[in-house]
């Protein structure tokens, strides 16, 4: 049969509220009788119920997180950061995936506000209205992963995006490339986003460069869209020298296009992204990237919960800005002063091959 704390209680000679407290660490017990329990505790091989501690303490050592998509890598990789620290500390981890869509998300939000966890983590694509609003009006300890606006009311942990792209704006134009695309996530008031671009463009106002809206488009994260966005480019025969997307899929995508249309990556063009998935460094080329700590993001975050009173929301600490840096791989190089346009692939069927 299984020990109960009555017990532990009896062997230790003392009170069930003493061997809770013991249990508990919430209240001081003189060091003799602490050692009486904690010796009578592991006699009995006692567990304690945490279920029914939950419901006296009205605590649930659980973190839930909402996600966008957990097939992505970005996610997985500060997933793996959050499941670590939250055994290290002794939490439950809950996880739900929305696949983008707001009403998902809203709901998402509204069953983890009915359950009584000890703090909430999110990491979506976008940030919606819906959810934003959502996300202010509810009492659960809430952190927000690489993603903020003006009318967000909780923390958020993120890196300097504005300087982080203004670095790598400025490395591509230190290789010589003054005709650089940039493939941003999309158009949104999320300040993710919008200083990514405020980064690339001061660099390029900087240099005296023209920010010329053909080279800028917007790839929402999709390899896929990448893909074409470049295809676009080439089939209008005016590629730029470099193309900097703001997320590594986005860049593999590019690669990708520019290899099945007879380009060279980098001796045509230069490729760069952003965020330093493990894919980054596995892919060929290697890319050029900043690296976003994403496992460290995912371990502070939980830390944040876990110590949620040293991360009071205020304006001036509500943002935790976290380091960052660029490394440098194969798939940037000095500008080709000599790149010309290769001939638009033939199509089988479609013409006579001689």
């Amino acid at each position: 049969m299984k020990s109960t704390i009555k017990d532990v209680a009896n062997l230790a000679g003392v009170s069930i509220a003493t061997v809770s407290r013991v249990i508990t660490g919430k209240s001081p017990v003189r060091k003799d009788i602490k050692n009486r329990v904690l010796e009578a505790a592991a006699a009995l091989d006692y567990r304690p119920n945490l279920a029914a501690r939950n419901l006296v303490t009205r605590i649930n050592r659980t973190i839930g997180v909402i996600v966008s998509d957990l097939s992505n890598s970005f996610t997985g990789e500060i997933l793996n950061g959050i499941e670590e620290m939250c055994q290290q500390l002794n939490y439950d981890v809950l996880v739900s995936s929305t696949g983008g869509d707001i009403k998902k998300e809203v709901q998402s939000l509204e069953r983890f506000e009915g359950k009584q966890i000890e703090g909430l983590i999110l990491i979506p694509w976008k940030l919606h209205a819906e959810t934003v609003e959502k996300i202010n009006s509810m009492s659960t300890y809430i952190v927000m992963v690489n993603r903020n606006n003006s009318k967000l009311k909780v923390p958020t942990i993120a890196i300097d995006n504005y300087k982080a792209s203004y670095q790598m704006t400025n490395y591509l134009i230190g290789k010589g490339h003054k005709k650089i695309g940039f493939i941003r996530n999309s158009v949104d008031v999320d300040f993710f986003g919008l200083d990514q671009y405020r980064g690339y463009k001061k660099a390029m106002t900087d240099h005296m460069l023209e920010v010329d809206q053909r080279y800028v488009k917007y790839g929402d994260f999709s390899m896929e869209n990448s893909y074409m966005i470049v295809k676009n480019f080439i089939a209008d025969k005016d590629v730029p020298t470099a193309i900097f997307a703001t997320s590594d899929i986005m860049a593999i995508g590019a690669i990708n296009a520019l290899r099945d249309n007879g380009y060279s990556v980098p001796g045509d063009v230069s490729v760069v992204g952003f965020n330093n998935v493990k894919m980054a460094s596995l892919y060929r080329p290697r890319l050029t990237v900043i690296h976003q700590p994403l496992y460290s993001i995912g371990t502070v975050a939980v830390k944040m919960i876990a110590n949620k009173k040293d991360y009071i929301q205020t304006e001036e600490n509500r943002v935790v800005i976290m380091p960052h840096k660029l490394i440098e791989r194969e798939s940037c190089g000095p500008v080709n002063p000599n790149m010309k346009q290769p001939p638009a692939p033939r199509i089988w069927g479609e013409e006579t091959i001689e």
